[in-house]
């Protein structure tokens, strides 16, 4: 049997996109990420578009068919714009791929090598919940422009977008803290025990109905990481409620199981949120009687009560240290993926404190958006 090597750390999240050029251009003015590298037709390549975009630890690719038949376009169609792949950085792609084929995963990439002028490139990736793909990328593969076919953006002058890789200020992102799924009813342990058995990934905590609900719907949820917790893959399913639960909501517009956000982390929230304020970044805003008696439940010095209230930030305590978190409202149309900004202060827990204004704020959306059915 072949060996599991450890996966070490996130290497990049991939979208696959109606536009990817407007989709970089807006995730650059948004959130204050850097265009570092591009893929295309300029490049050589004659099926996609892709545009690597990055901050501080985080990298996503945006990607675009350049035609109707490739799988790609299907998924665009059938998802909207998303996220496809989940790249880990292990030691060695392919035992990783191998090891996870003999524990029962399915092949969505076979074991690939690129090769260039710079190195070689090798990969490989396994299906997950819904069209997810985990993509084992091996480390220290490749020293150049992230991948073979892909050159540094600054270099291709015509593509320049104002001639900067970066425009406005830089909100400070540094890395992804978790990344959350949203899985049918009744297919969450499913999922789990496919992480654990293919993966070798740990239960780290698990939320039942009586710890994330409101009166009108409720979900469940189990927190898998990887042995060093380094990845953290929440999985949610909706449970019995009274009426349309955002997990419902996700998957009747994803049309299916999918990623529902990113949360990425940051040193300064209360900058950080000021910064993407500015830029136009649109979050959710809880009521002010959440912010009447949080002193006594948080009851943290450090923490401005007037400073957080002030920009919509929820705070919350657990037996580690706090923690400051505040969510946008969905980043295109379909109400599906959203990005939440998270601080730690020692607090290893996501915010359970938290979980019943949170969802009483997203129903209060899916009322405007007339899905609280």
């Amino acid at each position: 049997m072949q060996r599991m090597c450890p996966i070490m750390a996130f290497d990049h999240i991939e979208w696959y996109v109606g536009n990817a050029k407007q989709a970089a251009y807006w995730y650059q003015q948004q959130f204050g990420f850097a265009i570092t590298a591009y893929r295309g037709l300029e490049t050589g390549d004659r099926h996609t578009t892709s545009y690597v975009l990055e901050q501080g630890n985080i990298r996503f690719v945006f990607t675009s068919p350049l035609g109707p038949d490739l799988p790609m376009a299907e998924h665009i169609k059938r998802h909207g714009d998303g996220i496809a792949v989940l790249a880990f950085v292990v030691e060695d792609a392919i035992a990783t791929y191998d090891h996870a084929i003999e524990r029962g995963a399915c092949s969505a990439i076979p074991p690939t090598t690129m090769s260039d002028r710079h190195g070689c490139f090798r990969y490989a990736g396994i299906k997950s919940y819904g069209d997810i793909v985990i993509k084992f990328v091996e480390q220290h593969c490749y020293p150049a422009a992230f991948a073979p076919g892909f050159e540094p953006y600054l270099t291709l002058s015509s593509l320049r977008m104002h001639g900067s890789d970066r425009n406005g200020s830089d909100p400070g992102l540094v890395a992804i803290d978790h990344v959350v799924g949203n899985v049918e009813k009744g297919s969450m342990a499913h999922w789990v025990r496919f992480f654990t058995e293919t993966l070798g990934f740990e239960t780290l905590v698990h939320f039942d109905d009586s710890a994330i609900t409101t009166t009108d719907s409720a979900l469940m949820s189990t927190v898998i990481q990887d042995p060093t917790g380094t990845i953290k893959l929440p999985i949610n399913e909706p449970a019995a409620g009274r009426r349309t639960s955002q997990i419902d909501e996700f998957l009747q517009y994803n049309h299916g199981p999918g990623i529902q956000h990113i949360a990425l982390t940051t040193t300064n929230i209360i900058d950080t949120v000021t910064t993407l304020k500015a830029a136009g970044v649109e979050f959710l805003h809880p009521p002010q009687s959440y912010y009447d008696r949080l002193d006594e439940r948080v009851d943290h010095q450090d923490i401005s009560i007037e400073g957080i209230a002030k920009l919509g930030i929820l705070a919350d305590r657990d037996q580690d240290g706090y923690l400051l978190q505040i969510f946008t409202r969905p980043l295109q149309d379909r109400p599906t993926l959203f990005f939440e900004i998270i601080e730690r202060h020692g607090a290893t827990g996501f915010g359970e404190g938290n979980f019943k204004t949170l969802f009483e704020i997203i129903e209060r959306e899916q009322q405007r958006r007339g899905n609280l059915v």
